[in-house]
């Protein structure tokens, strides 16, 4: 029997900390970073991303940043195959990965060992469900979901067009449907020994906050500059979608003021940041810190690594 990858993972909502925390932790494992971002991965796309800058990184290697141009589309399936490349690479050297993310799709499949295959792909059908969206709505497509994997059509969010279509596709063209696709990838046992860290509030507000004083800075730092950038050129569906940027062309076109572009942009990064409470909450091996309930960082990772020697000694 093959021996499990040890691997340390830090999830929590976005302006929790995670990528102090994963730099932190490297430093003291001797580790590397391995990112599950969605939209890390793009060059160019810095700013609105939160990308870690060098500074920021500490001389710690991160990997599966800042790699794939914006008008490249990017997948779930691509990202497990590439993530486990880099794995067994970091700890073929010795070294302990530490994955570091907010998208919880990306951190589950890789984690769950979860099996992607593209080759059930009918790109006649896809065109078919993408037209009758835009004819019906979204709400079609998941009545019709519905009808033969009730669970995937309670699941998955309702605007993510993406996903409902490629359930009924797996459906259409394999007979199986995606819970039961998913069920059986759960079967085949993990390669990954995993601690899981996550980071959220006790206070939700406090959260917000620090949401607000974030997007505050990212103007600061050029994020209007870097939004005229990225939408003046070829994007892919899945880098338009990256907060940052649909929200300011309202104002890039002259239609809001920058004020108002700016509340909107930190509205919907608090209700992602919502999001992603919700996904990362039902994965019960996930210990939980709350950073409000620390007077500061050092008391907060002193109690992270302390909960880390523990599991693994155990």
């Amino acid at each position: 029997m093959n021996k499990k990858i040890p691997v340390i993972c830090v999830v929590g909502p976005t302006a929790s900390g995670k990528t102090a925390l994963a730099v932190e932790l490297a430093k003291k494992y001797n580790g590397e970073i391995v990112s599950a971002d969605s939209m890390q991965i793009y060059r160019g796309m810095d700013i609105a991303t939160a990308k870690p800058d060098s500074d920021e990184m500490q001389g710690i290697p991160h990997h599966l940043i800042g790699f794939l141009p914006p008008d490249e589309t990017y997948s779930v399936a691509q990202f497990t195959e590439d993530a486990a490349r880099v794995i067994r690479d970091i700890d073929s050297r010795g070294k302990i990965p530490i994955i570091a993310g907010g998208t919880g799709l990306y951190v589950d499949s890789l984690l769950n060992n979860i099996a992607f295959s593209e080759s059930n792909a009918d790109e006649a059908l896809r065109e078919k469900l993408k037209e009758k969206a835009r004819r019906e709505g979204v709400n079609s497509l998941v009545e019709e979901l519905r009808e033969f994997d009730p669970e995937s059509a309670d699941r998955i969010e309702p605007n993510n067009v993406k996903r409902v279509i490629r359930a009924i596709e797996i459906y259409r063209t394999t007979g199986i449907t995606m819970t039961e696709h998913n069920i059986r990838s759960r079967s085949i046992e993990s390669p990954y020994s995993a601690v899981k860290i996550g980071l959220k509030t006790h206070d939700r507000q406090f959260l917000y906050d620090r949401i607000n004083v974030r997007v505050d800075i990212m103007v600061q730092k050029g994020l209007i500059e870097e939004a005229k950038n990225v939408l003046s050129q070829p994007c892919s569906m899945t880098a338009r979608k990256a907060i940052g940027y649909k929200e300011l062309v309202p104002y890039l076109n002259g239609e809001k003021t920058l004020d108002e572009a700016l509340e909107e942009l930190k509205k919907q990064t608090r209700r992602y940041a919502k999001r992603q409470l919700t996904w990362f909450m039902r994965d019960k091996n996930i210990k939980w810190f709350d950073i409000d309930n620390f007077e500061n960082f050092e008391m907060l990772f002193e109690n992270i690594c302390k909960y880390i020697d523990e599991t693994q000694r155990g």
